[in-house]
């Protein structure tokens, strides 16, 4: 990041967690152990989502944020995942619009969902490394947006699964 000045420390604190999610998914066999994991996530996500939701974008303009985090990637973060958290991987949904209509459980996986709120930190990340201040607000915009309209939602349902299996008897 270049000149930081017009930041707010917000803006600051939430790249600062985007960055150390991100670090934590990639370098998720440096736990002992899933518990020692999910307990990263359960300090991580809410302040995440803290954060994000306390982001005030500058303006109305539709920013987006391009696509670094290719295919690959994204599946060795989700299996990566899905190896530590073992069989807990698997979870009942029913936040989903699918679940009105369904007569039958809607499953989801706990790795599927960290790697979908991977993909626009990722994102996020690699674009505001090293970036203007005025990208990093147009950054920070386009993250917002997808937080409210996507990935907010599903780090609110993850966190309630990984709530359940770290303090389940």
């Amino acid at each position: 990041m270049s000149d930081t000045t017009n930041l707010t420390p917000n803006s600051l604190a939430f790249i600062a967690l985007a960055n150390e999610y991100c670090h934590a998914l990639e370098n998720v066999f440096e736990y002992e152990e899933s518990r020692a994991f999910i307990a990263e996530m359960l300090k991580l996500l809410p302040r995440i989502y803290i954060s994000a939701s306390d982001i005030k974008p500058d303006d109305d303009s539709d920013s987006f944020i391009d696509s670094f985090l290719d295919e690959n990637d994204y599946d060795t973060v989700r299996g990566n995942v899905g190896r530590i958290i073992g069989e807990d991987d698997t979870y009942l949904e029913v936040f989903i619009d699918d679940m009105k209509y369904s007569d039958t459980p809607i499953s989801t996986n706990i790795s599927e969902n960290l790697a979908d709120i991977y993909q626009p930190l990722y994102n996020f990340v690699a674009t505001v490394k090293d970036a203007t201040d005025e990208t990093i607000n147009e950054a920070i915009n386009a993250v917002k947006s997808e937080f409210d309209t996507y990935w907010g939602q599903t780090l609110c349902n993850v966190l309630r699964a990984l709530h359940s299996i770290y303090y389940k008897s």
